[in-house]
């Protein structure tokens, strides 16, 4: 209000001013010099009033158009272009492996199989070590091997411990034991697996895990083992009449050894019921053996 009334008071000196306080002042001087004699000392009240007025105007004016107080510059904008890096990701410190808690052996669940036999278990080391095999490779008493009578060849088998409940899985490469009893001849190493070193012989179970051939194929029965050329052939002589016979070597690492097996037949089931004829009749300590071919 106190602003409209100035400008209104102002309006009325018929006076020409600028902005400025300085043309403020010398338009004042010259409203007075211009003014007749007879209104001059009115018409210079009016300025009185005027002049403070406009004063107050341009103190507002000045107070309203005040400069912005110097502060601490804001960030600069980001770039278009360029883009701002990521903040850094705290990594997590990298956890320790632990180390695999022991497990007991526990007794091996009995898993269905197509082949599964009981018996003793024995096992061979040192004579026979670093020895050809029966399948021809060299036998090493420190890797996971057996010896077995009918089962082929690279055939995996698992050995549980009757007394303890534990075992061990073999590949089978040799054949053997050729002792009334003993159903396979284990490595040293399959034999520590499974405690059987001090012992020497273990009543075990043993299951077929894979077989590269099948069960099927030759089998034979062995009537005896001998170092005289001539007890095998009285014995083979004596056989012939009834049965196919025919005698093998062996070279033993106590011995050279000839030995004399009956028939030929396609299924161990013959073979056990050939082997038990032949003890009956003639009372002989018959094994069964699976032919393999000429190595």
């Amino acid at each position: 209000m106190l602003r409209s009334e100035a400008l209104r008071m102002f309006r009325r000196t018929r006076g020409t001013f600028s902005n400025s306080p300085h043309h403020l002042l010398t338009g004042t001087l010259s409203v007075t010099q211009n003014l007749g004699p007879q209104c001059s000392l009115r018409r210079f009240s009016h300025l009185r009033l005027c002049v403070p007025l406009l004063a107050a105007l341009i103190a507002m004016g000045c107070a309203r158009s005040r400069p912005a107080a110097v502060g601490i510059p804001g960030a600069p904008m980001p770039n278009a272009g360029a883009s701002s890096p990521a903040p850094p990701i705290a990594s997590t410190p990298a956890q320790p492996e632990s180390s695999p808690v022991p497990v007991e052996s526990e007794p091996a669940p009995v898993a269905p199989s197509t082949f599964v036999q009981q018996g003793v278990a024995s096992w061979y080391g040192k004579p026979f070590n670093g020895r050809h095999a029966s399948d021809g490779e060299i036998y090493h008493m420190n890797d996971a091997v057996a010896a077995h009578r009918t089962l082929p060849f690279g055939s995996m088998v698992r050995v549980t411990n009757l007394n303890n409940g534990l075992h061990t899985d073999v590949r089978i490469i040799d054949r053997g034991p050729f002792v009334h009893g003993r159903i396979i001849d284990l490595s040293r190493a399959a034999a520590r697996a499974i405690q059987m070193i001090g012992p020497g012989t273990a009543p075990v179970r043993i299951e077929l895990l894979s077989s590269p051939a099948p069960l099927t194929g030759d089998f034979t029965v062995q009537v005896g083992a001998f170092e005289q050329q001539d007890n095998a052939d009285r014995v083979r002589d004596q056989m012939l009449g009834s049965y196919p016979v025919f005698v093998q070597e062996y070279d033993a690492p106590d011995g050279h050894f000839y030995r004399v097996r009956v028939g030929r037949v396609s299924t161990q089931e013959a073979a056990d019921a050939l082997a038990a004829r032949l003890t009956s009749e003639h009372g002989f300590h018959t094994f069964v053996v699976r032919l393999d071919q000429a190595r």
